[in-house]
């Protein structure tokens, strides 16, 4: 009763939240600014009631409990954690409409749909951290393909001289480039460290259902890392950095929650 109770308050500051982001983008400028700290705040209180739901749910006294619906609330959460409290210093807060629903969804589901129990026995430092950082990377590059998005959107807009609604009140173009390889460069290194670590506890791919999950990881890697190469290289920027965002994004989302969905949802196997 006090984790549905906590699930729905937490989703209702979501939806209050994302609301009033849209409210503060399309409110007429002669009304004056809703004052983006508020919302953040909201924001955070849903994470905090969003943590406690969670750490009842994953934290077992077997170890961690990472089923589908389990993990698929976790990343959105962190994804809120480290999106908002970087909105009251980055001009990044636009996201939280896109994000905060994700969330919200995602709890939702969580606390309708009880998938198979698959727990992660025992703590060993190193495979602590190894999920630490994986959960860290996915989120950090689930957020900037919600910014490529954002982005391709503002291109589309700008392409077509159709620079009016919610468009004029994003930053420039250049800025949000530059705030969307920031979060790639930061998402790719917690990726490598991910990986690296994962890589060392393998025993038996097969057996252990992880072919599929390694093998489109490290895809995804491969083109975050040729990303931030063309980057630095020869400056890619625009549709380029879009395309090559949006690719990466897909290849960990196949390699973590698409392998998921086979194995525990149709299947039935432990992951």
């Amino acid at each position: 009763m006090l984790t549905t109770f906590l699930s729905i308050s937490a989703i209702a500051l979501y939806v209050f939240a994302a609301a009033g982001l849209v409210h503060r983008l399309v409110r007429p400028p002669e009304r004056g600014p809703i004052d983006k700290r508020s919302l953040i705040a909201i924001a955070l209180l849903g994470t905090v009631l969003h943590a406690v739901v969670l750490a009842q749910e994953i934290l077992t006294k077997n170890g961690f409990d990472f089923a589908f619906f389990h993990a698929a609330s976790l990343i959105t959460c962190v994804m809120v954690l480290l999106l908002m409290p970087a909105a009251l210093v980055r001009p990044i807060e636009n996201l939280g409409i896109a994000i905060l629903p994700m969330a919200a969804i995602a709890l939702a589901l969580d606390l309708l749909f009880h998938t198979q129990h698959v727990v992660i026995e025992g703590h060993v430092i190193g495979l602590d951290l190894h999920i630490i950082f994986s959960i860290l990377a996915y989120s950090l590059l689930s957020i900037a393909a919600v910014q490529a998005l954002l982005l391709a959107i503002q291109e589309s807009h700008l392409h077509h001289k159709r620079p009016g609604g919610f468009i004029r009140f994003l930053p420039p173009m250049e800025t949000m480039e530059t705030l969307l390889f920031q979060m790639i460069g930061l998402g790719f290194a917690m990726l490598t460290i991910a990986l690296a670590k994962g890589f060392a506890f393998l025993q038996d791919i097969v057996t252990q259902h992880l072919v599929h999950k390694a093998v489109l990881s490290m895809m995804g890697w491969v083109v975050f890392a040729v990303l931030l190469w063309g980057r630095y290289r020869f400056g890619w920027r625009g549709r380029v950095a879009i395309r090559w965002t949006l690719a990466g994004f897909v290849f960990l989302l196949l390699a973590y929650f698409g392998s998921k969905v086979v194995l525990e949802l149709i299947l039935g196997v432990a992951t």
